[in-house]
């Protein structure tokens, strides 16, 4: 059900709406996890002004979140640990547009006394949830991201392979599995 505040009813997908790398995924993409996601996947690339992997993944989680708390948009408190230092602080883009609690509305909390990562914390008020992206996720981005890094150095082919590897994480990797919860 969409808020009486929100001015779109729902996304076109519409491939021929779309660059042809995104265009490309945009059936697969809802097919596999829905058009709620892809709403805010675009959302988030757009307003985060390129495709970017920590800030897919923020989409991810949040959403996961607020399915998993049965959370309504804009009721969640976040505390997030990707702290405010790029790639990883991307993620609080995605955090924010997932869920509708944004900085704006004092419903998030940027932490930054700790190692950043893809981790964060849900809170109503019957509810918490504290997620973290599993391990062999980050794995596999740290290692392709530093094999992009050691081929292409800070070259545009560098952040052309940065972005095809967040297409195929935003359609590959599932967000009813790629988080853990923390006690």
């Amino acid at each position: 059900m969409m808020h009486q505040d929100h001015i779109l009813k729902h996304i076109t997908i519409d491939p021929t709406l779309y660059v042809k790398d995104i265009a490309a995924i945009a059936i697969p993409a809802v097919h596999r996890h829905g058009s709620k996601e892809w709403l805010y996947a675009t959302l988030t690339c757009q307003l985060h002004g390129h495709v970017g992997i920590y800030s897919l993944l923020g989409v991810k989680m949040g959403l996961y979140a607020c399915e998993q708390m049965k959370a309504r948009f804009s009721t969640l408190r976040i505390i997030s640990y990707a702290g405010n230092t790029p790639p990883i602080s991307c993620f609080n883009d995605g955090l924010q547009t997932s869920t509708g609690s944004t900085l704006g509305h004092g419903l998030i909390e940027v932490r930054n006394n700790t190692e950043p990562q893809a981790e964060a914390e849900f809170i109503s008020l019957d509810d918490r949830l504290h997620l973290r992206l599993k391990n062999d996720y980050a794995e596999i981005i740290q290692s392709e991201v530093a094999l992009a890094q050691a081929r292409h150095g800070d070259e545009i082919e560098y952040w052309h392979q940065i972005r095809q590897l967040a297409i195929r994480y935003w359609l590959e990797w599932d967000r009813n599995s790629i988080f853990e919860r923390i006690e």
